[in-house]
């Protein structure tokens, strides 16, 4: 591996999100890669802390007029961006891709890995959600937007081929990978940091649910509050911030108490003394419920998505949590007074989440990477 040149390529470095997490734990694996990206805004601090000092190889978009605040609206010229990245003297391409980054032109002598967060999902099977929480529905500019995602697919579908390896962060994602692509990928989930979300040393539960989350319409976070006005009873504490904040608070009842954003650490003191962790979308994966079960606290869970694959329901051996069927109100309610009958094990929750830890990560994704690199070497060999 050390006579290897190894680029890895991001979509975007403009925050410390999830994406990045698995960002992190790659340049811990390959420390000697070089680092790309469509634009790098990251704070000097944040680069410090994850990336080691690392800062991204970018493209024109980032000298573009606010790139900085406004680099998703330059998304119809991603694609011509990524594939303006020089990777040529590079033998092995990792891209952490849920946009572009897997576009990158690589050669017949260069291996290209992708792990992917995500298909495009504003340009496939949630475009349609897409536009309307855009409020482009209809006019001119939906129009015109529904031709720009059409041209996106096209060049999506298309650079698809230029990929060697796929990996997915779930069976979920890889489910479409391959109704996307026709590709088979190999599921490595994403890294939980278990050694920080860790059970309280006090073992101290309260009597109150927990949903963390940016809010954003899909997170499905007004769902959640819906519901808890109906449960006068039980009590909710919501973290995050985001477009539909002032909408929420709007909705708020006096047993639903919103935090607005909040630190790693207060988030940590919730998860350890909520009695569970509330999670209503339909998500790719989902750090937070294993954020969450790493904490001691069982989840009630949308029964779709990656959470199908994080948390162990009541049919299971050791469970950790419980579905609802529906994206509504009734449903969740259903399952919450379910849930209030029912007992799980703070053990079982963490033994679970202990399946995601970070070294597990670095073990198989190392390992993967190693391998392909050693077959695409042999394939090479026997031509």
């Amino acid at each position: 591996m050390k006579d290897k040149k190894i680029a890895i390529v991001h979509d975007w470095l403009v925050s410390y999100a999830g994406a990045e997490r698995v960002l992190e734990q790659m340049l811990i694996c390959f420390p000697q890669a070089d680092l790309f990206a469509v634009v790098d805004f990251l704070d000097d601090d944040v680069r410090a802390k994850h990336f080691q000092n690392k800062r991204a190889i970018t493209t024109f978009i980032q000298k573009l007029p606010f790139a900085k605040k406004k680099y998703r609206s330059y998304l119809p010229l991603m694609p011509l961006a990524i594939e303006q990245l020089d990777l040529s003297k590079y033998d092995v391409i990792i891209s952490n891709s849920h946009a572009v980054a897997k576009g990158v032109i690589t050669g017949p002598d260069q291996l290209h890995i992708s792990h992917v967060c995500s298909p495009i999902r504003y340009a496939w099977d949630l475009q349609h959600q897409y536009l309307a929480e855009a409020n482009l529905v209809s006019g001119v500019r939906s129009w015109l937007a529904r031709y720009i995602l059409h041209k996106v697919r096209l060049w999506d579908l298309r650079t698809a081929n230029g990929v060697d390896e796929f990996l997915a962060i779930s069976y979920f994602i890889a489910k479409r990978i391959w109704k996307i692509y026709r590709r088979s990928a190999t599921v490595v989930y994403p890294p939980v940091d278990t050694d920080y979300f860790v059970p309280s040393d006090l073992g101290n539960k309260e009597d109150f649910y927990l949903t963390v989350s940016r809010m954003v319409p899909y997170k499905k976070i007004d769902l959640i509050v819906k519901a808890f006005t109906q449960m006068p009873r039980r009590k909710l504490v919501v973290i995050g911030d985001g477009p539909q904040l002032v909408q929420i608070k709007k909705a708020l009842t006096d047993n639903v108490i919103l935090l607005g954003y909040q630190p790693t650490a207060v988030i940590r003191d919730y998860m350890q003394k909520a009695k569970a962790f509330v999670f209503a979308a339909e998500e790719d994966f989902g750090i937070a419920p294993l954020e969450s079960q790493a904490c001691g606290a069982p989840v009630i869970a949308y029964g779709k998505g990656g959470c199908l694959e994080t948390v162990v329901g009541i049919d299971g051996v050791a469970p950790t949590g419980i579905f609802f069927a529906e994206q509504n109100e009734v449903s969740l309610i259903e399952a919450i007074e379910q849930f209030e009958v029912l007992n799980f094990s703070a053990d079982d929750c963490r033994n679970n989440a202990l399946r995601f830890s970070v070294s597990n990560f670095r073990d198989r994704f190392s390992a993967f990477v190693n391998l392909a690199i050693k077959d695409f070497v042999v394939r090479h060999d026997l031509r």
